[in-house]
């Protein structure tokens, strides 16, 4: 079986793409949850900080299964665990569709994220593995395509099922469609053993190996300030907009589908650019740019359709965009070696922040008498504060950017 380094152009594509499929599902997954909180806080009478907390932990269990899997995650060939994982994802969200209460939808969502967290590291640990650095850009933007297909189609098509027949059923939906694709990458995908070396080492030794190097903490400190910011304002952008814009559940969908549009093209845009002019270079022009529709966003007082419309695809144009160059310099932190690992303490401490982000911006934010949302302008200001630090800190994260080796 070919390692990773020597797969032809046909075999990469196949990779990223089916990748891509996975991220697709797993995003879906996670994303869903956040318009259809007006449901869920009417159907079990949660406060919005219960709901953020519903939002939380599955990214808090993500983060606990991604510190566990750096133990071990560079010692099974790529493909086999991928499969473990996605296969107890799939059954994980099955759970979530036919959970009856709060409880047990809680307990399921901690499942669906002990499963996804770990998958979105080892999706980001692959490309790092497969992809030279000065084309990972562009592959970076391949993945994160699959953001963006999942607010064009799977947000929408999620929330319409919803509407007519249920809350559960976008999950039993999102279980089937995993299920396919995981048919799918069993029978394409080839093996990806290229990355496992130095079997001598102890799982202990590999963790102390990944977070005693002060490079890896700086990387992990850039990655977990790209989420803070944007996920103190997220879980709450569809209670926002009905509550207090007016918008309508009907025309929620079109938040997600005009910006899924357009993120779509732009994320292989910036994939290509941050290959071309720099990958830095690129995040922190993305970076300052996503300011003006987080504090726009976040500020909004008209009721206006379109300019909610504008401010919230130029949210996920931007805030989504600096992801694609900042992953890429993400997976070049590590050695080669511990790149697993590594990516998988990173996705552990990026869930935890995005769980914190979600439990801030609960916090943050307050109802009025009359059910109106006060204080959403903070969470633009924290998400501004996050940018200040990630333009300074990304120029002091050293890369290792050698191509990958055979074993």
């Amino acid at each position: 079986m070919a390692p990773t380094s020597s797969l032809t152009p046909s075999q990469e594509r196949l990779l990223l793409w089916s990748l891509a499929a996975i991220q697709f599902t797993h995003i879906v997954d996670f994303m869903v949850m956040m318009p259809l909180g007006p449901q869920l806080t009417r159907l079990f009478s949660l406060t919005d900080a219960q709901f953020g907390v519903l939002v939380s932990a599955y990214s808090l269990a993500a983060g606990a299964s991604g510190l566990l899997a750096s133990l071990v995650i560079d010692r099974f060939d790529r493909l086999r665990a991928l499969l473990v994982l996605y296969a107890g994802f799939t059954l994980a969200t099955l759970a979530c569709g036919l959970a009856p209460t709060y409880l047990s939808l809680m307990l399921a969502r901690v499942a669906a994220g002990i499963f996804g967290g770990v998958l979105g590291a080892l999706v980001q640990t692959i490309v790092g593995d497969a992809i030279p650095f000065e084309r990972r850009g562009a592959a970076m933007g391949i993945i994160m395509s699959a953001f963006s297909l999942s607010t064009v189609a799977g947000v929408p098509a999620s929330l319409w099922v919803a509407a007519h027949w249920g809350w559960h059923a976008p999950f039993i939906l999102i279980a089937m469609a995993s299920a396919l694709v995981w048919l799918m990458v069993w029978r394409t995908v080839p093996g990806l053993p290229g990355h496992v070396r130095d079997a001598s080492q102890t799982a202990w030794q590999r963790l102390h190996a990944v977070i005693g190097d002060a490079n890896h903490w700086r990387a992990f400190g850039l990655s977990a300030l790209m989420v803070m910011g944007s996920f103190s304002i997220i879980p709450y952008i569809t209670i926002y907009t009905t509550t207090n814009l007016g918008l309508t559940q009907e025309q929620v969908p079109l938040i997600y589908l005009v910006g899924g549009v357009a993120t779509f093209f732009t994320a292989r845009l910036w994939g290509r650019l941050s290959d071309r002019w720099g990958k830095v270079n690129t995040f922190r022009a993305l970076c300052v740019v996503a300011v003006l529709p987080m504090l726009g966003l976040t500020h909004l007082d008209s009721p206006s359709l379109w300019l909610i419309l504008l401010a919230s695809t130029g949210f996920f144009v931007f805030v989504s965009g600096r992801m694609v160059p900042g992953m890429a310099l993400l997976t070049a932190a590590p050695a080669p070696a511990l790149r697993g690992g590594f990516m998988s303490v990173n996705s552990a401490l990026q869930s935890a922040a995005m769980g914190l982000a979600a439990w801030i911006g609960g916090e943050l934010i307050s109802r009025a008498p009359d059910g109106r949302v006060l204080g959403y302008e903070r969470t633009g200001w924290l998400a501004l504060a996050t940018t200040v630090v990630l333009v300074w800190g990304v120029g002091r994260v050293r890369l290792h950017t050698a191509p990958p080796r055979t074993p």
